[in-house]
């Protein structure tokens, strides 16, 4: 028997998630399907976390079991063979069978992308969210930093969480601004993209962030507000749900005796 770890990038457009779901199209049921098709075998895999309808991944992580002899160096050129082409698998390696690729995740990362340009980015309109109004980033900025530390997120969970515990760790969180798609000239304030790195995340809690982050640079919240939000620990006080096709898995790390595939 093998442990296969393998890191996936996909356009979760199309399809209900990561985790396999009753009406299925997900992530992982394409996944399962191909290796069924390429080795005859019904595995299951064991992803480093699930991720909403339309969320994106550049760096989802998973492990399974195989007994398959094909050598590591090709399995993901021919699992792509059979894949979808908005599923990429771009790396392999054969792991401990000891690991498990949620339980062992030390860090995740999530982006999210803002275009807060005037017009719509056509060749990037599945992965960000069009913001035209103006917005006050520097606010944003000092509003993202007093949601880092460790601290009950219950205020930026989905109320449909079923976590008991919805203490969590933000280790880092920062937003960068790409000009590169500006208009020269115009009011144009670039593509905000905010990166939230954590132990873990609840339901929703970047997109709750992001959405409360959106209002405070829409001025309907300060970046004072945020200790007295996340104290009141009530789902209401939080900004809204930022829409999912903004979201992007962006890494996953582990300790160093097992390296990021």
């Amino acid at each position: 028997m093998r442990n296969i770890c393998m890191r996936v990038n996909y356009d979760g457009t199309g399809y209900h998630g990561f985790q396999t779901q009753p009406d299925g199209n997900t992530i992982q049921d394409h996944i399962e399907s191909a290796i069924y098709s390429l080795t005859g075998e019904k595995v299951k895999l064991t992803a480093s976390g699930r991720t909403d309808a339309g969320v994106h991944a550049y760096g989802q992580v998973f492990n399974f079991m195989t007994e398959s002899p094909i050598p590591i160096h090709r399995w993901c050129l021919a699992l792509n063979a059979w894949l979808p082409e908005d599923i990429i698998l771009t790396d392999a390696k054969e792991v401990p069978l000891s690991f498990h690729a949620r339980h062992m995740a030390k860090r995740k990362t999530y982006r999210y992308s803002i275009n807060a340009n005037r017009f719509p980015d056509i060749f990037h309109r599945r992965t960000q969210f069009h913001h035209p109004t103006r917005l006050d980033i520097e606010a944003m900025r000092k509003a993202l930093q007093l949601m880092v530390g460790t601290y009950d997120y219950t205020s930026f969970a989905s109320t449909q969480s079923q976590k008991l515990n919805h203490v969590r760790t933000v280790y880092e969180a920062y937003i960068t601004v790409d000009y590169s798609f500006s208009r020269p000239g115009s009011d144009d304030q670039g593509i905000i993209h905010t990166y939230v790195t954590g132990s873990g995340f609840l339901q929703h809690m970047v997109r709750i962030m992001v959405g409360t982050l959106m209002d405070v640079g829409e001025g309907k919240k300060s970046p004072e507000d945020i200790p007295a939000i996340l104290e009141a620990k009530d789902r209401i006080k939080a900004g809204p749900t930022a829409v999912a096709y903004g979201l992007m898995l962006w890494n996953v790390e582990y300790d160093e005796n097992v390296q990021k595939t």
